[in-house]
């Protein structure tokens, strides 16, 4: 791992610093210093990329105000967005740890520019349908790539606080995003896709110019394209002997001595993984329902968009001010732990949400929920990185997001389903939901242990 940080003068690579709440060097030492250099570079390309993400919150207005599109016809067209972008990610994380993390991350960038251009060109049904396919694919392709490099590129102590910064630049950027687009679009939306272009060109640009390849090392192969830029092995201890049992924690079937395998059999064959990725599904439907059926169940109690928009927004701000402040702390405790608390409290804000008839009460379970959102932003990407080997980190970060993808597109149908039984069996089951996946991350809590003591071994 590269000693280059941004710690600070004088600063030892990777120490924490005191906390200090007087804002001392010190201070913000423990919340941003310690990591690599490749690292900054990567955030920065993702909240520029996010700042500029503007065509995506905005494209069914665009469909029907600019292209006169029906809402069914417009509903169709984000769903084939939504099925692109759901069965890009195992391939992209194979393409990850098949070719690396750079060229995946940058291709993905270089393609989702190309959609771009080619969905504002469009004007028939079909075009336009074929391009917002296209777009799916390309869009979260880099996802993947984003997740290997961090767990390639910082130690398992960091991970969090890093996750957890990416975490912050997507929800910064996003609110940048929404006031900015919602300005373009006034002066028409071309304009929109050219500045989403644009940014997306200047991550992959950056990531080319200033991440250098981490792709690991396996058994038998030799090669730059095999270590980090300078050629060094990141293969994090090496590949484990078959006496270790995946239900014992230990190595999964991917880093056992001489296994050839690293397509999808090994990934199914490691049961931790499949079941951590069932209980990320559960916990993406549930927290997806505050962006699909919250907007629905408030407009049925006579609530506006706009009431909408000024009660999530607190959602936006209390990330943008807090999360930064909370990574080393999570990242000195045991993740499975701090993840089921994260997933309890969320679960007591949308409980929240079914006594509530107010805009305050509304309010108020946003912030329950956030905060517990807060606690749990690094640590999926943290699990992940624990639980995958080194040369398998993409496919892992691949399967992965299509657990959350999958979680995300059931929800709009399992949460407006539960609305017409009502709004607190909707919000009651919501929060049961949360508590069945912090109940299935503190059963394989041990298991993840053993996995982490396994790869530091």
């Amino acid at each position: 791992m590269t000693s280059t940080t941004l710690a600070g003068p004088g600063s030892p690579s990777g120490s924490p610093g005191s906390p200090d709440p007087s804002g001392s060097p010190g201070f913000l030492r423990s919340k941003l210093g310690g990591l690599p250099r490749p690292f900054w570079a990567l955030w920065a390309g993702t909240l520029v990329n996010r700042v500029g993400m503007m065509v995506q919150p905005f494209i069914g207005v665009y469909l029907i105000e600019s292209r006169g599109m029906s809402l069914a016809a417009a509903g169709t067209v984000m769903t084939v967005f939504g099925a692109g972008s759901l069965i890009s990610q195992v391939p992209a994380g194979w393409l990850a740890d098949r070719y690396g993390r750079r060229i995946t991350l940058a291709g993905g960038m270089t393609a989702t520019a190309a959609g771009m251009a080619a969905l504002g060109a469009s004007s028939s049904f079909p075009a336009i349908v074929a391009s917002m396919f296209v777009l799916g694919l390309a869009i979260d392709a880099y996802r993947p790539a984003s997740n290997a490099l961090v767990a390639d590129l910082v130690s398992p102590a960091d991970r969090p606080r890093a996750y957890g910064l990416l975490f912050w630049a997507l929800n910064l950027g996003f609110s940048v995003a929404m006031v900015a687009g919602g300005w373009l679009a006034r002066a028409g939306y071309g304009w929109m896709f050219a500045v989403n272009a644009l940014t997306s060109l200047a991550f992959g640009l950056l990531v080319w110019r200033a991440v250098p390849e981490t792709l690991p090392r396996r058994a038998g192969r030799t090669g730059p394209r095999d270590g980090d830029g300078d050629g060094r092995s990141r293969d994090g201890g090496g590949l484990r002997g078959e006496g270790d049992r995946l239900r014992d924690g230990g190595a999964s079937p991917g880093d056992r001595a001489g296994a050839p395998r690293g397509g999808l059999a090994a990934l199914l064959g490691d049961r931790l993984m499949v079941v951590y990725c069932l209980i990320s599904l559960l916990y993406s439907m549930a927290y997806s329902q505050a962006f699909t059926t919250l907007p629905v169940a408030m407009s049925g109690s006579g609530f506006s968009t706009v009431d909408y928009g000024l009660v999530i927004a607190v959602n936006g701000v209390l990330i943008v001010v807090l999360q930064p402040l909370t990574g080393d702390w999570v990242g000195r405790r045991d993740p499975g732990t701090v993840f089921a608390a994260g997933l309890i409290v969320i679960s007591a804000g949308f409980a929240l949400t079914a006594f509530v008839s107010s805009i305050a009460g509304y309010a108020a379970g946003v912030v329950v929920w956030t905060l517990g959102e807060i606690l749990t932003a690094g640590l999926p990407g943290a699990i992940v990185a624990i639980l995958a080997p080194p040369h398998l980190r993409g496919r892992y970060a691949g399967m992965y997001g299509l657990a959350m993808s999958g979680g995300a597109m059931l929800a709009p149908l399992v949460g407006t389903h539960l609305l017409t039984a009502g709004p607190v069996t909707l919000w009651l089951t919501v929060g049961g939901v949360n508590l069945a996946a912090a109940a299935g991350l503190l059963a394989i809590r041990p298991a993840l242990r053993r996995r982490a003591a396994s790869q530091e071994a």
